[in-house]
């Protein structure tokens, strides 16, 4: 065989082998070309990051030290080959990124630092999962321009049920900021358990951190587990986690609730119900009946003062105030309440929940903050009949303008409504966005599948659908490996509905690509269901 028939069939060889490249990115970027090629990293090339990019560059490089063994060096200076570059452009939205991997080098441009920080992401993606021995790195030729289908793409983690730790939301954060997620939603009051150090009010993590025993199993068991649980976040370790976040340019959401579900808090201090009785955090899991008295000055400047509490602690300039499931009957049954009602013209406690609301909405826009709720904020009753002599009637008063919806529950014509009035919606659908339902109710395919925006809602109001969240409510799963296998590979999944236009998604090419993603968690000993399509 002549020495050029040899450099063609090595050419034709070279070709097909780039050809069954694939970069197996998630979530998946919105435009990409693979070109022909490779670009290696060995002990001679160095990073080179503009000023608001030096955090970035400096994970970029441990994780580098860490999976090949070659420790890069920062240099102020860029030359024009060998290097990998971080940049801003100001012509690129805020998260948006492009990332080009060329045989000289690698250049990543974002729109700000989270940008960066999001194409590093991807090219961390991109690098084999390898000990490299040979200290090398070999990456092929890709060009990527990207950008967030939605601004909102958040994971919710419930800690009143059961307590997880510092180090476990450490985890979790990572994970949602390789996945380019970008809000935890940290639901740390309810019934069950009081997670977050309030200074003004120590009962709250005293009294109110802890139960005597768990109800077990599931709903209705009538079976506990005979051991107590308690746990909370004092306000140094809260700043830990908040800055940990944001070094991962995740934003943390914290969620107070109200003026339900808030038990804990009444065990801690008796004058917060509306009832007058004293109760303990209770054991069973489900709707409990008795409210904050948001009739009383001094309840509601309990509520304010935690408030400012966590306006300290949080930088987020949203805060949820929960708002569901508010059992009416305790303010039904009191004189003193339906006094206020009639005094102020409130026809119904469902006006009197929209009345506080309102008046703790102005409260946290004073601030400088905007805030959230459960979709029960709106006034529409979505729980009719579920409980006996409650009334069932909705609202008259009109939800302040400037809060976010949480759609999580009733016919998906509220949201649509809610958006075409000019509310923020964060759609969050309990049948489709549910983690703590099982895999045979919300499959890996129906959770990628999701849609946030309403089918039919015109297009002039998509821009009032902000995103979505997907929801880890832990009454039934008391550890945190039953945490992880209903979180993962779910939290894959609602990564790319948040992230991936439409028309880029692809199901059987998504499972594809999430086998890099289950090696990580391999890596990391993170429980994700095996057991599962």
């Amino acid at each position: 065989m002549n020495k050029k028939i040899i450099l063609i069939i090595a050419f034709f060889f070279s070709i097909s082998n780039y050809a069954q490249i694939e970069i197996e990115i998630v979530p998946k970027p919105n435009n990409i070309q693979v070109g022909s090629g490779f670009f290696k990293i060995n002990k001679k090339t160095y990073i080179h990051s503009d000023v608001s990019s030096t955090g970035v560059a400096k994970m970029f490089q441990t994780y580098i030290s860490k999976v090949s063994k070659l420790n890069l060096k920062i240099k102020k200076e860029a030359s024009k080959k060998g290097a990998i570059v971080f940049t801003l452009d100001d012509s690129l939205g805020k998260e948006a990124y492009t990332l080009d991997i060329t045989k000289k080098g690698i250049q990543i441009k974002g729109g700000s630092s989270t940008g960066v920080f999001y194409g590093v992401q991807s090219l961390l993606q991109i690098i084999p999962l390898v000990n490299n021995e040979k200290r090398q790195l070999k990456l092929p030729i890709v060009s990527i321009e990207d950008t967030p289908r939605f601004n909102w793409r958040a994971y919710m983690l419930d800690e009143s049920r059961y307590f997880h730790g510092e180090e476990f939301v450490k985890m979790i954060l990572d994970e949602m900021a390789r996945l380019k997620m970008n809000v935890f939603h940290w639901h740390l009051t309810d019934d069950a358990g009081w997670r977050i150090e309030i200074k003004k009010y120590p009962k709250l993590t005293e009294i109110g951190s802890k139960r005597k025993d768990t109800e077990i199993g599931s709903w209705g068991s009538n079976k506990t587990s005979g051991e107590s649980h308690s746990g909370f976040y004092t306000q140094e370790q809260i700043k830990n986690i908040v800055s940990f976040a944001t070094e991962r340019h995740i934003t943390i959401v914290p969620e107070f609730e109200m003026p339900g579900h808030s038990s804990a808090a009444i065990a801690a201090y008796t004058w917060l119900g509306t009832a007058g009785k004293a109760i303990e955090v209770p054991v069973k899991f489900g709707r409990h009946f008795d409210n904050y008295d948001v009739t009383k000055p001094k309840v509601v400047q309990f509520i304010k003062d935690v408030l400012s509490e966590m306006f300290a602690l949080f930088p987020s300039d949203v805060i949820h105030i929960g708002g569901d499931e508010v059992g009416y009957k305790v303010w039904e049954e009191s004189p003193h309440v339906q006094k206020y009602m009639k005094k102020n013209g409130l026809k119904t406690p469902a006006d009197l929940q929209i009345s506080f609301t309102n008046d703790i909405s102005k409260f946290i826009k004073q601030k400088g903050k905007r805030m959230m709720g459960w979709n029960e904020i709106m006034g529409a009753n979505i729980h009719k009949g579920f409980e006996e002599k409650q009334n069932d009637k909705d609202a008259e008063t009109e939800l302040a303008k400037n809060v976010i919806v949480h759609f999580w529950k009733g016919d998906i014509d509220l949201a649509t409504k809610a958006a075409e009035k000019g509310y923020g919606i964060v759609n969050s659908l309990h049948s489709n966005t549910y983690l703590d339902y099982s895999y045979k109710s919300i499959n890996l395919e129906k959770a990628y599948n999701f849609n946030p925006i309403p089918k039919g809602l015109n297009i002039k109001y998509h821009e009032n659908v902000y995103g979505l969240g997907c929801q880890m409510w832990s009454e039934w799963t008391p550890k945190n490996s039953d945490v992880e296998y209903q979180t993962f590979p779910r939290i894959a999944a609602y990564a790319e509905v948040g992230w991936t236009n439409l028309e880029n998604k692809n199901f059987t090419d998504f499972k594809q690509r999430l086998k890099k993603i289950k090696q990580y968690w391999d890596e990391k000993n993170i429980n994700y269901a095996k057991d599962i399509d």
